[in-house]
């Protein structure tokens, strides 16, 4: 099986990252819609959206995206964007407040495997953050980049007094992703099979898409059924 989440051969000036946070602070920040999946403050503002608004912080797979405005004035997080040669959807700061929690949950089809990774890029954080994936905390530093395999059952908790905020990318796999994966130890030959999950995590898969029920989603619900 493939890791549940990568720190990735890169790391990004942690000096660049705050300054433009800082521009990005003048923005409001909208709450997370999400709002039965955390206690708590957890906030975003978008430089990448599908309606190019910045309090626009929906993402769904499979859909046009295009920059906002907010990000024409941050050069920095744009020279991040373009590190990853591939596709770009939603690119967020993720504001979780302090002394409050994301809920474990999972959320569909955002694996490797899936054809799909979203990266984390913390800008500030400390060591009263825990971030768990696959109910293993991911070590995750100011400047550093990060993969995980959010189909996993993930949660975070700030226990700190300050904010914690992460920069998020969510790409989509190319040629040029899977040489990045391959180094990092990645087996792609076991992407195109099938995963099996436990059945906690089948579980908790069935309930997220029971919440936006379609008929690719009954499809899915039924297929897991099944196994």
């Amino acid at each position: 099986m493939n890791p549940s989440f990568s720190k990735l051969p890169i790391s990004f000036s942690i000096d660049k990252l705050q300054k433009e946070l800082a521009i990005c602070e003048t923005h409001l920040w909208t709450p997370h819609f999400n709002t039965n999946r955390y206690e708590g403050n957890w906030t975003s503002v978008s430089l990448r959206s599908q309606s190019g608004l910045t309090n626009d912080i929906t993402s769904f797979a499979n859909k046009a995206y295009k920059n906002t405005d907010l990000l024409d004035r941050c050069p920095y997080f744009k020279e991040i964007m373009d590190w990853f040669q591939c596709e770009k959807e939603a690119v967020r700061l993720l504001r979780l407040g302090p002394q409050s929690e994301i809920k474990e949950h999972v959320d569909n089809d955002t694996s490797y495997e899936d054809g799909f990774f979203r990266i984390h890029i913390p800008i500030i954080t400390n060591s009263e953050v825990f971030f768990y994936v696959d109910k293993k905390r991911v070590p995750m530093k100011m400047g550093d980049c990060w993969y995980a395999n959010f189909q996993l059952p993930h949660s975070v908790e700030n226990k700190s007094t300050e904010p914690r905020i992460h920069l998020t990318l969510d790409c989509i796999r190319n040629d040029w992703s899977d040489k990045l994966f391959t180094e990092m130890g990645f087996d792609l030959e076991y992407s195109k099979e099938k995963v099996q999950y436990s059945e906690d995590v089948k579980q908790q898969i069935i309930a997220e898409l029971s919440r936006n029920l379609s008929e690719v989603n009954a499809k899915i619900i039924a297929d897991l059924l099944a196994e």
